[in-house]
């Protein structure tokens, strides 16, 4: 399966190991699991709405999360996830500034 880009939802619910109907149920009741949808109406899903749907599985069946309180708690997931990428990207782009001035620091001290 991880060679696929698209999966259908007998796909998606075998590996997921729960029914299609409690997919579709999730579909409605969480903003982020969202799959593509052909024009027969047929569902699409991506191995990142997978990856979201065991989160939410996570959330109700293991952790016990109502589901208002597992949308809260994946949504704060999503947050703390942007909160570590942007600095992660900042601390990348400073490394690089200090990089730059140690380059610059070694020519100046060879120059002298």
């Amino acid at each position: 399966m991880a060679d696929k880009t698209y999966f259908t939802i007998a796909e998606v619910a075998r590996k997921a190991q729960v029914p299609e109907y409690t997919i579709r149920y999730w579909e409605l009741k969480f903003r982020l699991l969202r799959p593509l949808r052909l024009s027969s109406g047929h569902r699409r899903y991506t191995q990142a709405d997978i990856d979201t749907l065991l989160e939410i599985k996570d959330l109700v069946f293991v952790k016990g999360y109502a589901l208002d309180g597992a949308r809260k708690a994946l949504a704060a997931r999503r947050r703390q996830k942007k909160t570590v990428q942007q600095a992660a990207v900042t601390a990348n782009a400073k490394s690089d500034l200090l990089e730059a001035i140690r380059k610059d620091l070694r020519q100046l001290i060879k120059e002298l």
